[in-house]
């Protein structure tokens, strides 16, 4: 199946695009102290031939940074690092939206700025492991709960931290309430234990994320905000719950209310089957009609079959575009796909970052990727 619909241009109200293939937020842990750095700027600007890039998972917060070289928003020297980000992509012709993230109970105090303590809606520990400096991996410890004075802060972090992006230069921002951080948390009565206004109903649960956006939409307009979520994935030990899918109903409508850019939806694929039913899915696209993002296991071929379909507007595509920092015109010839190197996924320095060949040089690839001859 030639990707027509994927490779054609999408213009929606002052927002253009190249094609509908957007580059997925991967958290790929190269930014030393949090700082994006030289090797950041060359990895996004190799990848430029997105019609959208989303980074990686960018700290709002110096207790919300969660993974070891984590990149952040919160600082002057990070602001600089993702200007010259933000500066290669656009001189490449791309487009760039930073995403948002607080990672709440995922975390550990050596992983924060200045040892800040981990914290969460609930002092609700998550089971498992996390790696902290020295290459050891430790337990993820027990939070504190936060108050409801520290969960308005940690509201104030996300909007300031989309002031900083609109000023750096980012095309928009995309809050992060998925994959069980803290917005999600939040949702999910197994870690909101809370009686006061954040917790309980449906209406309570979902107050952080929505404050948030609302936020947001004040600061920098609706037209720059975006929402990731994850609805019935269960990452990072959040549990199924009965209320769950009359809450995504809520956020859903409440975000359509709001008229924010977009909503991008991340799904798991286990066997074939992805997490979000293709009911859920209608009924998304029923209740949102503004840009709908959907990521999670797609090729070329299936991104054009869902896009034909209406179901939503791009297709996001996260392991493809390590290995291929020319996904697009890959996928315009039918090429090939290279094969990324998991154990590189997380760490390695330069290798397995921003060495992987380029099939098809262009102008963005010329003088930033080693060229296939």
């Amino acid at each position: 199946m030639q990707a027509k619909t994927l490779l054609s241009p999408l213009v929606y109200n002052n927002l253009i695009l190249n094609n509908r293939v957007v580059m997925a937020p991967m958290s790929r842990r190269r930014a030393i102290n949090g700082i994006p750095n030289a090797s950041m700027e060359l990895y996004f600007a190799q990848r430029a031939g997105a019609g959208l890039i989303i980074t990686d998972n960018t700290a709002v917060s110096p207790n919300g940074i969660g993974y070891l070289q984590v990149p952040g928003i919160y600082n002057q020297q990070q602001k600089e690092g993702w200007k010259k980000v933000v500066d290669a992509v656009h001189a490449k012709g791309g487009k760039i939206v930073v995403q948002l993230v607080h990672a709440g109970r995922i975390g550990h105090p050596l992983n924060n700025e200045g040892g800040a303590p981990v914290v969460a809606p609930s002092a609700v520990q998550a089971q498992g492991i996390i790696r902290i400096p020295g290459d050891e991996h430790v337990p993820l410890p027990i939070p504190e709960a936060l108050t409801t004075e520290g969960a308005k802060a940690m509201i104030a972090a996300h909007v300031q931290a989309a002031i900083s992006a609109i000023e750096i230069g980012f095309d928009a921002v995309e809050i992060h309430g998925a994959h069980g951080f803290l917005p999600e948390q939040f949702l999910n009565p197994h870690t909101n234990r809370r009686t006061d206004e954040y917790g309980g109903s449906i209406t309570n649960r979902s107050r952080f994320l929505l404050e948030i956006v609302e936020g947001v939409v004040a600061a920098i307009g609706k037209e720059r905000t975006g929402v990731r979520l994850s609805p019935f994935a269960y990452i990072n030990e959040l549990p199924p719950y009965d209320e769950e899918a009359d809450t995504y109903k809520y956020i859903i409508d409440s975000l359509q209310e709001l008229d924010i850019l977009y909503i991008h939806l991340s799904a798991l694929v286990t066997n074939e089957r992805s997490s979000i039913p293709p009911a859920f899915l209608q009924n998304v696209r029923d209740r949102f009609h503004n840009l709908l993002i959907l990521a999670g296991g797609h090729t070329a071929a299936s991104a054009e079959t869902i896009l034909q379909t209406g179901l939503v507007d791009l297709v996001a595509f996260g392991k493809p575009f390590i290995a291929n920092p020319d996904l697009v015109e890959r996928f315009r010839n039918n090429a090939a796909l290279a094969i990324p190197d998991t154990d590189t996924f997380y760490q390695g320095g330069d290798n397995g970052y921003i060495d992987y060949p380029a099939l098809y040089p262009t102008a963005a690839f010329h003088k930033q990727c080693k060229v296939i001859e």
